[in-house]
């Protein structure tokens, strides 16, 4: 304490180390398996991991690069979305190059908000959205996607969606494909939130990490849809789908003035961060697109290994439709507090998972809710079942 004040500002206050850091550790003191963090066990491509050895003897990103970001990987970017999605962008003025999706949200949050600006977050939602928005002094206003046992999914209640926006309303924060759900918002509800944003006269930061992991259904971007290219900053990053989650690459499309304002503010942050890694980046975004559908698909085949074994060990799965997270239930179990389970779990049986319960404003409405990844070898995923199996008994 100094002067009578807590050293820590008042809009971080409640905020401490993340459930991610606390749950690795606790994975790494006990010897657990970790299926908490969402980071992969092995490397992504060869020749990507190659191409940044290549720019690092090349003398290419050594030094300061660019602050948008290098030419190359900014033009990968803007081909990447005309190829992908049938969405141009200036590769000079509609796309910014971040360390990593969290610094662009970051930067979204601290550039689009004035302090008492509402954001519209779904909820459950990863953890630094909350710490965003109350860095840039914005009101984090939840709305909950809730679980469909009809369906095996969780749901977003448009009508709860619309009766949210306030006059205080400034953007929506999407995420889809949602970590830590599995959700992905189908064209019907995309095209309902770009109404409403229409109407209201919103901005719509969309974070689109897990973009290449859609099981079931399709990932359509917000920003494609009729009036919102000029509303929406997307947002994503090469960590999810190229596997080399240590590298922060991360990127914003949008137009000139909303990338201008996201800028001015991300300059100020890192100002510029993985040169090297960049040009590699750029090479992965050019990859055919086989490489693009195998990866999908054995994370696929990973996500049934995973929730079937987990079904079989008792608890209620709720089955993804993209990212690599499941969501469970622990209460088949006769277990209430996934916070507590959590705790508990790496001492009775060698695993680490991650409570739901922390990505809500109010914990009770995933208090029996526990996330596990399937981002992880094979072996590691079926030693997981193994051990967690004997829960039951």
């Amino acid at each position: 304490m100094t002067q009578g004040r807590p050293l820590l500002n008042r809009r971080l206050a409640g905020f401490g180390t993340t459930i991610f850091a606390e749950m690795s550790a606790l994975a790494v003191r006990t010897g657990s398996l970790n299926l908490g963090q969402g980071f992969p066990d092995t490397d992504g491509p060869d020749e990507i991991r190659e191409a940044a050895v290549r720019a690092l003897r090349d003398g290419r990103g050594n030094q300061y690069p660019p602050g948008p970001g290098v030419p190359e990987l900014r033009t990968a970017i803007a081909d990447h979305q005309l190829r992908r999605y049938g969405l141009t962008h200036d590769p000079d003025t509609e796309v910014l190059v971040t360390a990593g999706a969290t610094e662009a949200i970051a930067a979204a949050m601290l550039a689009l908000l004035e302090p008492g600006d509402e954001v519209i977050a779904l909820e459950p939602y990863y953890d630094s959205y909350a710490a965003c928005i109350a860095m840039a002094g914005g009101t984090r206003v939840p709305v909950t996607l809730r679980p469909d046992r009809d369906t095996g999914t969780f749901r977003l209640d448009l009508g709860e969606l619309r009766a949210a926006v306030t006059p205080r309303t400034r953007l929506i924060l999407l995420n889809t494909p949602h970590n830590p759900t599995g959700t992905v918002l189908t064209r019907e509800e995309l095209a309902a939130v770009a109404t409403l944003a229409c109407e209201r006269d919103l901005l719509v930061v969309t974070d689109e990490v897990y973009e290449h992991l859609v099981f079931e259904g399709e990932h359509i971007p917000l920003a494609s849809f009729p009036g919102m290219r000029e509303r929406t900053v997307s947002i994503s990053s090469a960590g999810k789908t190229f596997s080399f989650t240590g590298w922060k690459v991360g990127w914003v499309t949008a137009s000139g003035p909303l990338v201008s304002a996201v800028r001015t503010a991300k300059q100020y942050l890192t100002y510029v961060s993985a040169g090297p890694f960049q040009y590699a980046i750029a090479e992965a975004l050019r990859l055919p697109d086989s490489y693009f559908d195998s990866f999908r698909a054995d994370l696929r085949r990973k996500r049934d290994l995973l929730g079937d074994g987990l079904r079989a060990a008792g608890f209620e799965v709720y089955r993804p439709r993209g990212t690599y997270f499941i969501t469970t239930d622990i209460t088949p179990f006769g277990e209430k507090d996934a916070y507590a389970f959590c705790r508990a779990l790496p001492e009775r049986c060698g695993v680490v998972a991650i409570p739901n319960s922390v990505f809500y404003d109010d914990p009770d409405a995933g208090r029996s809710q526990v996330r596990f990844t399937f981002c992880k070898k094979d072996d590691v995923l079926r030693e997981a079942v193994d051990r967690l199996r004997g829960l039951a008994s």
